[in-house]
């Protein structure tokens, strides 16, 4: 069960790894995947640096939570994938966005992976609580 979980785990982190990875070497292959068309100038640079930033960041964290064995690092991930997801929801009930059903959906079943994960995988031996 343990071993299916940290697999659980990798491979959204990989997949997001390899977005981030994207979003600096590809950044128009990757911008068209999830529906929109790059911006210029600043824009294009903020587009980059935040996209890039916030898949590695959470692939890191989720990688550093399942080697390390530290709960804490299934946090950060979590609350950015659940902040996305209300993010988008009020997109589309304030501001007259599409629904994003499906982008919604791979964010909360991976918060709710990454939740399952973080009570069930055995605590770092140096992790109190």
């Amino acid at each position: 069960m343990n071993a299916i979980l940290r697999i659980l785990v990798a491979l959204p982190a990989i997949l997001f790894f390899m977005m981030g990875v994207r979003w600096m070497i590809n950044p128009a292959g990757v911008a068209e995947m999830l529906g929109f068309s790059l911006s210029t100038g600043i824009g294009l640079s903020s587009q980059i640096g935040d996209m890039s930033g916030y898949f590695l960041t959470m692939s890191i964290c989720m990688l550093m939570a399942v080697i390390t064995g530290h709960r804490i690092w299934y946090y950060p991930p979590t609350m950015m994938l659940l902040l996305t997801a209300l993010a988008r929801v009020l997109a589309w009930a304030v501001h007259d966005a599409a629904l994003a059903v499906q982008m919604i959906a791979v964010e909360l079943v991976v918060s709710v992976i990454l939740m399952v994960a973080c009570r069930l995988l055995p605590k770092a031996p140096t992790e109190s609580g």
